[in-house]
């Protein structure tokens, strides 16, 4: 069994564990490969912790990342939902550093713009704003789309992102 997997079969906790293979791939970053080998072939819940550790080291170390997004992108529209949601997270947490990579994500996730779950939406928000924010060679594209998003969305917390970004952007907000 791999480092990863022995962590994740553990009787801790599901964020203790998280934090525990983040802090093992920021010493070692050649575990970097074997999370990603992982999340191509666990079981759903095993791609779900994945995705939650994806999204912590997305946070300090998306260079890490980088090399797998191709792989990110593809499990956008995963059928378990916690490895979407982790998924979009991470996305939008790399776009400050990598904003014209991760625009190859926008058309996967304009797809969760209409999804039935909020936590979906809601990650699938972030990730789309972020990329914009970071992204200005997209901008003029994507400002329309943001702002019929938007205007379509019904959750007042999704819609809260989307509105965010637009004033962020120096658009008008109604």
């Amino acid at each position: 069994m791999s480092a990863i997997q022995d962590i994740l079969a553990s009787k801790q906790k599901p964020k203790e564990k998280t934090l525990l293979i983040v802090q093992k791939i920021r010493e070692d970053h050649t575990l970097i490969h074997e999370l990603f080998s992982l999340f191509a072939t666990g079981t759903d819940p095993q791609k779900g912790a994945c995705a939650d550790v994806m999204k912590e080291i997305s946070k300090t170390n998306p260079d890490l990342l980088l090399p797998y997004l191709d792989t990110m992108i593809h499990h956008i529209t995963y059928r378990a939902l916690h490895v979407t949601w982790g998924v979009q997270e991470s996305l939008g947490n790399m776009a400050q550093e990598y904003p014209a990579e991760t625009a190859a994500a926008l058309p996967q996730l304009l797809k969760n713009t209409t999804h039935e779950s909020t936590v979906v939406r809601w990650c699938a928000a972030y990730a789309i704003t972020e990329i914009t924010l970071h992204n200005t060679a997209r901008q003029p594209e994507m400002i329309p789309t943001i702002t019929r998003l938007s205007a379509r969305e019904k959750n007042n917390g999704v819609q809260q992102v989307y509105l965010k970004a637009l004033k962020r952007l120096g658009q008008p907000v109604k």
